[in-house]
């Protein structure tokens, strides 16, 4: 068997690896279309470890999702070894609110929908701004610490945690 796994291996450069064979990769994934740009979607920031975008339904004036390039579970799926990619997520919403002339952060939301409450199963981070501007319902799915969204704070706390 392990022959015919190796058969399969592309032997020539990395251009010839298709989209299906790269790590950190699901076709089926709509983040992970986006940040290869296989979808019409503008990038507000992509490198190597981050990409962030515009979310479709915004809930506030500034609504921005912010995901590991690579594919990454839900937040449930990370470890303690996930916290310096988290905040690397923050960080990187902090720089495109900033961008956007956003820099009272004390009116952000920053948080992840706690699975099953979850359209997309790529890890991503929602930047919400001004928070005082959210519509009731966005009020609602963006709740923090409710049953289905947790901040950024608190999922980096359970993180800590962790043995």
């Amino acid at each position: 068997m392990a022959s015919n796994d190796n058969a399969a291996a592309p032997t020539t450069t990395t251009e010839s690896v298709t989209q299906e064979q790269r790590v950190g990769y699901d076709k089926k994934c709509i983040f992970c279309r986006i940040v290869n740009r296989e979808v019409d979607t503008e990038l507000l920031h992509s490198d190597e470890e981050i990409s962030c975008f515009r979310d479709i339904r915004p809930g506030a004036p500034h609504h921005y999702l912010v995901v590991p390039t690579k594919h990454v579970g839900n937040c449930k799926s990370l470890r303690k070894e996930h916290i310096p990619l988290v905040e690397k997520l923050v960080e990187t919403g902090k720089e495109i609110l900033q961008k956007n002339n956003v820099t009272d952060f004390s009116d952000v939301r920053f948080g992840f929908h706690w699975p099953p409450f979850h359209s997309v199963v790529h890890l991503h981070l929602h930047v919400l701004a001004p928070a005082s501007q959210m519509g009731f319902m966005s009020r609602l799915i963006f709740r923090p610490d409710s049953y289905w969204f947790i901040t950024a704070d608190h999922l980096l706390q359970r993180l800590n945690s962790m043995e």
